[in-house]
């Protein structure tokens, strides 16, 4: 039987497969195809963290609407590599997108919902909770357990080219109070939520997909503005994403996602957080135009960063996990080494949280055609009980 690695690197006994073992826990990967490729299914049975999915790892039928058993049989595919780790019995994260709005990877015969400004202006945390259970249901019946919202950025430039109407409000307490009714809703249904883009994204001109944008703002400002959504919502999230976004204020080198100046400060003390960090993508240009990705991984480890997407490359993805080897194959006592150790603690504290999804295409088609979806369709008026057959 494959020893843990864990308790080979405690032990001083890591030898560099076992630290290639580890590395793999701190990453959540994308890739290209609708099925689970062969590479990345070795990779979840020798302990990758988990996967990402996206519209092009969907398929769909001549309608333009997702075919279910194809996605039910993805997703499942998925938990039973992650199943047969010798020695990891949590389940692995599968993870997916889908705020609503202009921001939804699973679209028809899905609820498709209104961008999250729409939610906010109702000023309704009843309703905004129901959402999130809405998103939870769908998301854990097709065998998501992690969904990437809720959105805390506030926003307050118009300008800005990525967050607009998926930020709940321009009011910082009121995104906070939408976005943790949501937040509630979403994780009583078994699927965990992740705050982004800390420490906010939403008074930037640029897009961090292209470039790497910058938050113009003094401390005292970021505190009264950027940071109360997550503050407030510190204790009630167990993830929260990084933004590629430079705070010149406390680092003029050094965007967020690689900063020892603002996550763990800022995040950890000032918003009292302590469940998993994990990066936005590490393709994209905000953060790869400032570092290769062996880079991003050593750095963003040193700033307190404890998992790791890259979505789409697996060029990128093998740079990523050999730095992560080589930093845990290094001597113990390195303090980097310890602290990518500690990140594997982290995120295994995390996995026990997590649900093991069940994905099959008659239970994902009676939660589409539930009461429940159609009385909150109607509601939104997104839909009619028409919509609802699939």
């Amino acid at each position: 039987m494959i020893r843990d690695p864990l308790e080979a690197a405690h032990a001083g006994t890591l030898d560099l497969p076992d630290a290639r073992r580890l590395a793999l826990e701190l990453f959540v990967v994308g890739y290209e195809g609708t099925t689970l490729p062969n590479e990345y299914e070795q990779m979840l049975s020798e302990g990758l963290t988990g996967v990402i999915l996206f519209k092009r790892n969907l398929s769909h039928d001549s309608t333009g609407a997702i075919d279910l058993v194809a996605l039910t049989a993805h997703t499942a595919s998925i938990h039973a590599a992650a199943a047969r780790c010798a020695w990891q019995f949590a389940p692995a994260i599968c993870s997916v997108d889908q705020e609503g709005g202009p921001v939804a990877r699973l679209r028809r015969p899905f609820t498709e919902l209104p961008p999250m400004r729409t939610i906010g202006d109702r000023g309704d945390l009843s309703l905004a909770r129901a959402v999130g259970q809405q998103l939870g249901r769908e998301c854990l019946a097709a065998g998501f357990n992690v969904d990437y919202a809720p959105i805390l950025d506030v926003d307050t430039n118009p300008h800005n080219p990525i967050i607009g109407a998926r930020a709940f409000s321009r009011d910082a307490r009121l995104t906070a109070e939408m976005a943790g009714a949501l937040l509630d809703g979403l994780q009583s249904e078994g699927v965990l939520g992740c705050g982004k883009h800390f420490p906010g994204h939403g008074d930037t001109d640029a897009d961090s997909h292209l470039e790497l944008p910058v938050l113009h703002h003094d401390l005292e400002r970021l505190h009264s503005v950027e940071l109360v959504p997550f503050r407030a919502l510190a204790s009630r999230l167990h993830m929260v994403m990084t933004a590629h976004v430079l705070f010149p204020a406390l680092d003029e080198r050094w965007p967020a996602t690689l900063s020892p100046r603002i996550l763990e400060p800022l995040l950890r003390d000032a918003c009292g957080f302590d469940g998993v960090i994990v990066s936005d993508d590490l393709e994209m240009q905000g953060v790869a135009k400032v570092l290769e990705p062996g880079a991003c991984v050593r750095e963003g480890l040193r700033a307190g960063c404890n998992l790791f997407l890259v979505c789409r490359r697996a060029d990128m993805l093998a740079v990523a996990v050999q730095a992560a080897t080589e930093v845990l194959a290094g001597l113990p006592g390195d303090l980097l080494r310890e602290r990518a150790l500690a990140s594997v603690q982290r995120i295994r504290s995390l996995r026990t949280r997590l649900t093991r999804p069940q994905p099959t295409f008659e239970h994902l088609e009676s939660v589409l055609k539930a009461p429940e979806t159609r009385s909150l369709r109607l509601a939104l008026g997104t839909g009619t009980l028409e919509t609802t057959t699939v």
